[in-house]
């Protein structure tokens, strides 16, 4: 079997793949409701038409009133004030409060002409009627929130290519943004070879199994931004991965195909993708484990990803390099943050000299903090993925990593709870 050339390290790779996409990508925008803009990408600055907040107001329950009243106030000796009356919630105000006087506030209220610090009510104490005890001394501006000091108007508060998360959501709503303008999804065609492969409903029959990667390709690119186009499976034929292959090209945004990717005699994905446009294959093989037989192209402006068939090598691959790839495609003008946690190795890890290793671990709690077991399996056992929590990376220039060593576990999923103990 013919060995792979020039394999390249994992970071070389995407740098080159993404190098030969456009510079500036070519952004569609769609108009969306905010309050289902979650994990959507901003296709446009967002300038604030409206200060926020739009009027000066409380942060406290208290009195509003001059600061320079107060100075000197002790409970010994405290100021005494006339409360002129009391400030409603959700309503304008015309009281204006004149030296010696105070007036009721209540969080959030809107602090009356001539006042400059309200005072909490536990800094006071009723005297007199209509008469206020003030026990300690406020200073300007204590207690409030000035007109605009969130934000002020006509400010970009939200620049476009920012993945909105939900209290940008908020942020929206608070400023009267029922709707925003956000990147068009790019359409992802996912491709399924072999002759083995059958629906997942399908009782199978000697020498078939069901279709994996599909699946777990299509949840990967939902995550990172992508609509999903799950198409047909296709058997080993050069032919009808051609016809397959075109199809998809002139319909999705980009082209994922898994399987067919080895050198081997019944390598044909990369020789069909070279016949679908400039400068077509760019890298075929990686300096990793496991995902050495990747295939990276671009034709004619449009990114292509040849994956190996095993799900976990497709699924390490994917994750590589989908999320950073579709993130260019949407505008996203941020660093891509990987979730870790850092923890201690359970056991010693062997490796080999000159490649990238991604070894998949379970995270279990002890009272010294998070330890991570490897899970160990064969790049073709699905459940080696779905018994471990993340992945750790061991660089191309070690021999493996030594039990107790602090590693950094890149999580699979943010938002997955682990339940081991």
């Amino acid at each position: 079997m013919p060995e792979f050339l020039n394999l390249l390290p994992p970071a070389d790779a995407l740098s080159i793949w993404l190098a030969a996409l456009p510079s500036e990508p070519r952004v569609q925008a769609e108009s969306c409701p905010t309050e289902e803009a979650l994990h959507r990408i901003l296709a446009s600055d967002i300038h604030a038409p409206e200060s926020l907040p739009p009027f000066a107001r409380t942060t406290v329950d208290g009195f509003a009133l001059r600061a320079a009243d107060t100075f000197g106030a002790t409970p010994g000796l405290p100021a005494y004030l006339t409360i002129t009356g009391e400030i409603l919630m959700g309503s304008g105000t015309e009281l204006e409060i004149r030296t010696g006087q105070a007036a009721l506030i209540h969080t959030g209220g809107m602090i009356p002409c001539g006042a400059d610090a309200v005072i909490m009510l536990e800094d006071t104490q009723p005297a007199r009627q209509a008469e206020l005890e003030i026990l300690k001394p406020a200073a300007v501006g204590q207690n409030i929130l000035a007109e605009g000091e969130d934000v002020e108007a006509g400010q970009i508060v939200l620049e476009r290519g920012m993945p909105i998360r939900a209290q940008e959501i908020g942020g929206l709503m608070a400023l009267g943004f029922e709707q925003i303008d956000v990147a068009r999804r790019p359409r992802v065609g996912i491709l399924s070879t072999g002759d083995e492969l059958v629906p997942p409903g399908r009782m199978l029959a000697p020498g078939q199994v069901r279709d994996v990667n599909s699946y777990t390709l299509a949840a990967l690119v939902s995550m990172a931004g992508g609509l999903v186009s799950r198409r047909e499976l296709l058997p080993d034929s050069c032919d009808q991965l051609q016809s397959a292959l075109r199809r998809a090209f002139s319909e999705d945004d980009l082209v994922v195909v898994t399987a067919g990717s080895s050198v081997s005699d019944r390598d044909i994905t990369a020789a069909v993708i070279d016949e679908l446009g400039q400068p077509g294959v760019l890298v075929h093989g990686i300096q990793i484990k496991p995902g050495k037989p990747t295939i990276l192209a671009v034709a004619d402006g449009k990114p292509i990803i040849g994956l190996p068939g095993n799900p976990v090598s497709a699924f390490i691959i994917a994750g590589l390099f989908i999320p950073p790839i579709l993130a260019r495609m949407l505008g996203v003008k941020l660093s891509t943050i990987t979730p870790v946690c850092r923890a201690s190795l359970a056991v010693n890890i062997a490796s080999t000299s000159g490649r990238e290793d991604f070894v998949p671990v379970r995270l279990r709690y002890e009272e010294t903090g998070w330890i991570a077991e490897p899970v160990y399996g064969r790049s073709n056992l699905i459940y080696t993925l779905v018994r471990a929590d993340g992945m750790i990376r061991i660089p191309p220039h070690a021999t493996g990593l030594a039990q107790g060593s602090t590693v950094e576990v890149q999580l699979y999923d943010p938002t997955h709870t682990v339940l081991r103990i």
